[in-house]
């Protein structure tokens, strides 16, 4: 790592306010999205791999798509809590660009994945009878393959950016955690260039997906508008929930990629939004809204209570 650019040895993460009270408040909203979003997520994919009936290509990619929203909500959520009980809010400029590395690995690896899940409910529901021989087994694991390679990619293209500009002076990120849109501003370097980069490498790309997404979705639901049978309705439900995460995820990454020298304010909504907020609106959707998801999830519980009913106790 070049020296010359990492004479800021540490950042200082200013979090979201100085008043102690709403700090405290922070810490304890914060825990508890934080728990219900590990808990809700691994309740899914427990489920999904506990229930044959689930073992489909849809609830393959779900579960993948749980695995991120957790790991999502863990790159800078633990050391915000942390930070709120400690008072410490230091953190290296290894770990800064650590943040960064993970933050884009994640969310690149899930607009990859959300427009493999709109791939499968377009074939499903716009040539379903040819929907068992185009989305195999192989493919759903080549589609979740190809969202981790370009995401892995992506992070990396954001990190060698990030390791070639120089930090001379100030040290304090008006944020909870490391993203390039707060820590380039720091750089000593004319930050319009290093906007024009930001927008051109995250900004447009997650514009495109977006678009794309939602000209599939609109094709799908114009699809679903001219049946009217139960599946159909079903359908229509899984989709709407498909849209909602997806316009909550894309709509804070578009505007914090594509305005990188916005408001901090804004920028600090957005951010708790689609790390906090977001990863838990996968469980509540899809748990909520899906019959087949709240029904595995019942007779898994079932199991467990027979199966604890049924165990030999041993008196001593």
């Amino acid at each position: 790592m070049d020296v010359a650019n990492k004479s800021v040895s540490e950042f200082v993460l200013l979090g979201l306010s100085n008043s102690w009270e709403l700090q405290l408040f922070f810490f304890m909203v914060f825990s508890l999205f934080y728990v219900a979003t590990m808990v809700g997520n691994s309740l899914i994919v427990i489920t999904v791999i506990a229930d044959s009936r689930l073992h489909s290509p849809m609830y393959f990619l779900l579960t993948n798509l749980s695995i991120i929203d957790m790991s999502l909500a863990s790159f800078a959520t633990p050391k915000m809590i942390t930070d709120y009980l400690t008072g410490h809010k230091t953190i290296s400029f290894d770990g800064c660009i650590t943040q960064i590395f993970f933050l884009h690995l994640f969310t690149g690896t899930e607009i990859i994945l959300l427009m493999a899940m709109s791939l499968d409910r377009y074939i499903a529901i716009c040539k379903p009878l040819r929907y068992t021989s185009i989305i195999r087994p192989w493919v759903c694991a080549a589609l979740v393959l190809a969202s981790w390679v370009v995401g892995v990619m992506h992070s990396m293209s954001q990190v060698l950016f990030a390791l070639t500009l120089p930090f001379c002076g100030p040290n304090e990120v008006d944020s909870f955690f490391c993203d390039l849109p707060v820590v380039f501003q720091l750089a000593c370097v004319d930050t319009y260039v290093l906007g024009l980069f930001m927008i051109s490498t995250s900004g447009i790309i997650a514009l495109s997906c977006f678009i794309l997404l939602f000209n599939s979705y609109v094709i799908v639901l114009v699809t679903i508008k001219h049946h009217s049978s139960k599946g159909s309705s079903k359908a229509l439900s899984t989709c709407t929930a498909h849209f909602i995460v997806v316009f909550m995820f894309f709509g804070p990454c578009i505007f914090i990629y594509m305005w990188p020298l916005s408001s901090f304010l804004i920028d600090k909504v957005l951010s708790v939004f689609y790390t906090i907020f977001t990863p838990i609106l996968n469980p509540v959707i899809y748990t909520l809204r899906n019959q087949e998801v709240k029904t595995a999830m019942r007779k898994l519980k079932n199991r467990i209570l027979n199966s604890n009913k049924t165990t030999p106790r041993h008196y001593f």
